[in-house]
């Protein structure tokens, strides 16, 4: 039988009635999400290539103690294949279509519209005046000096706002006419690559520019480090959630370059700095060139979160927000974002090698990227925060201002 595709969502089924495991396609290859009951959760193991279709008969008649298990055993697996879970001709179809549609848009639409936040312009606004003006926003603060950049999350907005406020309230009328470099989180790109793409972004405030000189002068430098019109940018939030805040405050009418930074994977796994890595060292090379030569040109977003700790994620605990083991890691935290504001990539590294980053950062490849190809930032802490993503996990993320030092 085909293997299960390892890149799908896979977590406890949220629907009280229905208890099981719940898989969908985070790539959007498929619009399908199945609910595995759990007496056939097991049976998913045999999906690897190299179980035959009468072994899962064999396993489903221990399961059940029927020998009558065809129909059972026919739906299962027609179900997996119709959805595109299985890596057969089906889900191979199913991408190639997915991305071949990407890449004939001629903008990337706002895939996140209707379900992080309102699709509709008056709600959608009101929302936003909302997220910005709220308990938390601080009454006069001052602008910040020589500011070069800023990070805030890429969590839900819902979850994440008083951060986003705390890092988009920094930003003044002067940063409007530079070119926003938005370095984001790519959860679904591959290791030590970059993604990019040259079509503008729309939400439902607007349609946002790439600077497409600058694109140019990085896919010139930077070669085959660069994924060009990389579908990830289709369906990634890291960096939509920042074009969206980035319109609020300054109207859809700016310039963007948003690059995906891949897992630096084979650091964290194996030892090294990523720039060990060649496809790494290229890109940083390349956008470090480009950052001297543009200079003040340039204002830096990162879209980052932080730890993710709990069930969800694999460990053998449950989370709660600023409380127990959350404790530890806010102190954790800390640690790296001191060494990110002092502006030491090495020693901001170290930190994320220790145990392989059990703290499973969702951000330090962009933070790593700006360190190195901006050494001069320097950094401060706005605002830190935990926020439970459910009743057992637990994201934590910040916002950060950036100047010139």
């Amino acid at each position: 039988m085909p293997r299960l595709r390892a890149n799908l969502d896979f977590m406890p089924s949220p629907v009280p009635d229905r208890p099981g495991l719940l898989i969908r396609d985070a790539y959007q290859y498929s619009d399908a999400t199945l609910i595995i009951p759990p007496g056939l959760v097991g049976c998913l193991r045999l999906f690897d290539g190299q179980t035959s279709e009468l072994e899962l008969r064999e396993e489903l008649v221990r399961i059940t103690g029927d020998l009558q298990v065809g129909d059972l055993q026919r739906n299962l697996i027609d179900t997996l294949t119709a959805s595109g879970f299985l890596e057969d001709a089906t889900y191979q179809r199913m991408r190639d279509d997915r991305h071949r549609q990407f890449a004939e848009e001629p903008v990337r639409q706002a895939t996140h519209s209707g379900s992080a936040y309102p699709d509709e312009i008056d709600p959608l606004r009101d929302t936003l005046r909302e997220w910005m003006q709220g308990d938390a926003a601080p009454a006069g603060a001052p602008a910040v000096k020589d500011l070069m950049g800023i990070a805030a999350p890429h969590v839900s907005p819902e979850g994440g706002w008083k951060s986003y406020q705390a890092a988009y309230g920094a930003l003044n009328p002067e940063h409007k006419d530079r070119t926003f470099v938005v370095l984001g989180t790519s959860h679904y790109g591959q290791p030590e690559r970059f993604g990019m793409t040259r079509k503008p972004f729309v939400t439902p405030l607007g349609e946002s520019r790439v600077d497409l000189p600058l694109v140019e002068s990085l896919v010139k430098s930077a070669g085959d480090a660069i994924l060009m019109e990389d579908y990830c940018h289709s369906i990634e939030h890291s960096i939509e959630f920042q074009v969206l805040f980035l319109q609020h405050v300054y109207g859809p009418d700016i310039r963007i370059l948003p690059i995906l930074c891949g897992s630096y994977a084979h650091s964290i796994y194996e030892g090294g700095a990523p720039e060990n890595d060649e496809n790494v060292r290229r890109f940083l090379g390349a956008l470090g060139d480009l950052a001297a030569s543009e200079g003040d040109k340039l204002f830096w977003v990162l879209g980052i979160d932080m730890a993710h700790m709990g069930r969800r994620y694999g460990d053998p605990f449950a989370a709660l927000a600023d409380n127990d083991e959350m404790e530890r890691v806010a102190a954790r935290d800390r640690l790296r974002i001191d060494r990110i504001n002092a502006g030491d990539a090495r020693g901001f590294w170290d930190l994320v090698q220790e145990n392989q980053d059990d703290l499973k950062w969702c951000g330090s490849s962009p933070l790593y990227t700006f360190l190195k190809v901006a050494p001069q930032a320097r950094g401060e802490l706005n605002r830190y925060e935990q926020w439970n993503i459910d009743d057992q996990s637990v994201v934590s993320f910040a916002g950060i201002s950036f100047r010139n030092h």
